[in-house]
């Protein structure tokens, strides 16, 4: 006698209802040997749909408990045949029972340079919003109520402030990127990452100095040599810590009636880069080394090393908050305040987006008010 499937529903809490299966005659329990006649799917859908993303939500989940119900049909009345579109069902289901967390922390191992911090940080996040999240958890209302966790949880640098809006920001970024690849690897059967919107970024204001202040700083002492000519040498070409940091003197070049150059691969980016550096700027590197030596070995990025950034900063009698990162905002500012062109200093500094450059344009529309509202004509 063949077995009929029929997928039924049963109201549940919350204005749900509970996905189950209704085998007639009953079946055997794989895990009790007892007979039964309903499977519960752990599914569930919303019998009053509210918006968009609810009523997605509902047809995607009965599609696949649909495909669950045939599934089984065919296993109990020709378990010998099944189509390729019921094995990639079997396959999904069986991928939804699949962490993602984990496959977030494997995707997070995978990151090197100042992008594993932020992986790192993202994965902290994403287990504090739920540490047993798997695949077939992840909907459009759900990526929703992870934004909105991430905009309201508390920092984790301190219990009294919730997380930067860029912070936030940047962590739902690394989730975006691991869902575009999960739906590549065959573990989502929708593209999540292009259905969910980002979080916006919030502007941030750029501290700089003047050329005033750059020279003052030039003639100030430092305690820490290194990390004076690195941060004068940032100044002097835009580079990140990161990318001074890593610098070799392989990667320097001098090509007779142009100058010098550096070619390299940006740290944050990778983009791979010729940039032309003046001879002022080389003076900086000191005497050179063999080819494979760091040009500022010994540089770190550390609360110790900060110190001696504030103390630098402190003594040249400059009160702005300025961090190392400063110096590379201080180049493009000054440029842009010279004439250079926007598109010019775009691709001096690396970046992909002239959007990216464009807040240095704001910055110096504000000296330009500023400097026209210095004459004041006696009335």
């Amino acid at each position: 006698m063949a077995i009929k499937v029929a997928l039924r529903q049963k109201s549940i809490t919350n204005g749900r209802k509970s996905l189950y299966l209704d085998f007639y005659p009953a079946v055997p329990n794989p895990e009790t040997g007892e007979t039964t006649r309903r499977e519960f799917l752990g599914m569930y859908i919303f019998v009053n749909p509210k918006n968009p993303i609810d009523k997605q939500h509902n047809t995607e989940q009965i599609k696949i408990a649909e495909s669950i119900r045939h599934q089984r049909e065919n296993h109990f009345n020709k378990p010998e045949i099944y189509s390729q579109y019921e094995k990639q069902q079997l396959r999904l289901k069986e991928n939804g029972e699949k962490s993602f967390s984990e496959y977030f922390e494997k995707l997070a191992d995978k990151r090197t340079g100042t992008n594993t911090d932020n992986w790192a940080a993202a994965l902290k996040y994403l287990k504090q919003f739920n540490s047993k999240l798997k695949f077939a958890d992840l909907n459009e209302r759900l990526l929703e109520d992870l934004k909105e966790f991430l905009l309201t949880v508390k920092s984790s640098r301190s219990d009294k402030t919730t997380l930067a809006q860029n912070s936030a920001q940047a962590y739902f970024n690394k989730v975006k990127a691991a869902l575009k690849q999960a739906f590549k690897d065959g573990m989502l059967q929708t593209d999540l990452n292009a259905k969910i919107p980002p979080i916006k970024a919030e502007e941030t204001r750029r501290v700089y100095l003047t050329l005033e202040e750059l020279n003052k700083l030039v003639k100030t002492p430092c305690n820490n040599d290194l990390l004076k000519r690195a941060a004068l040498f940032s100044a002097l070409t835009g580079l990140r810590h990161s990318d001074i940091k890593k610098m070799k003197w392989s990667e320097l070049e001098f090509v007779a009636g142009q100058g010098y150059f550096l070619n390299f691969d940006q740290q944050k980016t990778k983009g791979v880069e010729v940039l032309p550096i003046s001879e002022q700027a080389y003076s900086l590197l000191g005497e050179p080394g063999e080819p494979s030596a760091q040009v500022f070995s010994g540089l770190k990025y550390s609360a110790y090393q900060n110190k001696h950034l504030f103390q630098w900063i402190g003594a040249a009698g400059i009160t702005k908050d300025i961090t190392f990162h400063s110096f590379r905002h201080t180049y493009a500012t000054i440029l842009l305040s010279k004439g250079t062109s926007i598109y010019t200093v775009s691709k001096m500094l690396g970046h992909k987006d002239l959007k990216t450059t464009q807040i240095y344009a704001k910055i110096i529309d504000e000296v330009k008010r500023e400097a026209s509202n210095k004459i004041i004509l006696d009335f």
